[in-house]
């Protein structure tokens, strides 16, 4: 399974991306939504993880982008934000999941 990491936080990313390459997935990560919004319509992911506080173009531009462009991939945002109506956002562009990182 491939995942793409879309997430800035060095520290985050990093301990993300070592958890799920330690159980078997390929993961590719990005820095930022620019380079993110790249990767996803260059490669075939089964999942992308996308923060939504990004560098260069937000998570949720990320998202309208993806989908805007037919792209159908699961997407579990991640973000600090715990708003109701970030939650809804998300969800209402195109997200699958919405998680508040802890």
């Amino acid at each position: 399974m491939r995942i793409l990491l879309i997430e800035d936080e060095l520290k985050v990313s990093e301990f993300i991306r070592r958890g799920l390459t330690e159980e078997g997935y390929r993961v590719v990560v990005a820095a930022d939504g620019e380079e993110g919004a790249f990767e996803a319509s260059q490669g075939a992911f089964d999942v992308v993880i996308l923060d939504v506080m990004l560098p260069k173009k937000d998570g949720f531009a990320v998202l309208a982008e993806l989908r805007g462009a037919g792209n159908t991939v699961p997407v579990i945002m991640l973000t600090a934000l715990g708003e109701v109506e970030d939650r809804v956002h998300g969800l209402e562009t195109g997200a699958d999941d919405y998680l508040p990182k802890p």
